[in-house]
């Protein structure tokens, strides 16, 4: 029975404030190597530890995939990734799905893969209290593909892996991170683009899932 859902955030309860800013950083840095490549690489670098100012952290990147460091790349990349910040916002059924799951008793955690200024766009939107706890990549060192990510979610909630459910909208990251793992999870594919079961196209579609 599951009693613990896990939410990634990006992409799952809150919308972009650009065009995916991993693929814009992508297009900007060129690196020499697909996609999925460049994304774990990035996420390592970015990701797992704080920085006192983004340019350490997109200087971190740049030495992570051996590409030379320009201050106006530098400044690019700040720009990018603060205007997502500024413009993301929840999903129009996210308030009510989340408000309807801590009613019924789940427990709620939010996962992310994130450096430290997702705190700021937490607090913007007001979405800590729907949430039993809360764990991010840069405060673990790890990322959600790590067997211990998960583990440490789980720990925080004291629930075990037969009670978790993780939603998330990357078949890289969020389905791979639960197959680590070994709990169960579920595909939000809001656009019907990517191949995976379960998968969901809503949140709205949740709540009944996890009943079923």
């Amino acid at each position: 029975m599951i009693k613990v859902v896990l939410f990634d955030f990006w992409g799952t309860l809150v919308d972009n404030g650009t065009y995916s800013p991993l693929r814009q950083t992508y297009a900007i840095l060129r690196p020499n190597m697909p996609f999925g490549q460049f994304a774990e690489h990035f996420e390592r670098a970015f990701m797992t530890k704080k920085f006192d100012e983004q340019a350490q952290g997109f200087t971190a990147v740049c030495d992570e995939l051996g590409i030379p460091v320009k201050q106006f790349i530098i400044d690019k990349l700040i720009g990018l990734w603060n205007k997502n910040r500024m413009l993301a916002k929840p999903y129009p059924e996210t308030i009510a799905v989340l408000t309807a799951l801590k009613e019924k008793g789940y427990k709620l955690v939010l996962v992310s893969n994130t450096d430290q200024l997702i705190d700021q766009v937490i607090e913007r939107l007001d979405l800590a209290k729907y949430f039993d706890a809360m764990i991010f990549s840069y405060e673990t060192g790890t990322l959600k593909t790590d067997k211990a990510f998960i583990e440490a979610a789980l720990k925080k909630v004291s629930a075990k892996k037969t009670e978790a459910l993780l939603v998330g909208d990357s078949v890289e990251t969020d389905m791979v991170g639960a197959e680590n793992a070994g709990i169960k999870a579920v595909l939000i594919d809001r656009k019907n683009k990517r191949e995976h079961d379960p998968k969901i196209a809503t949140l709205e579609e949740l709540p009944a899932f996890i009943e079923k």
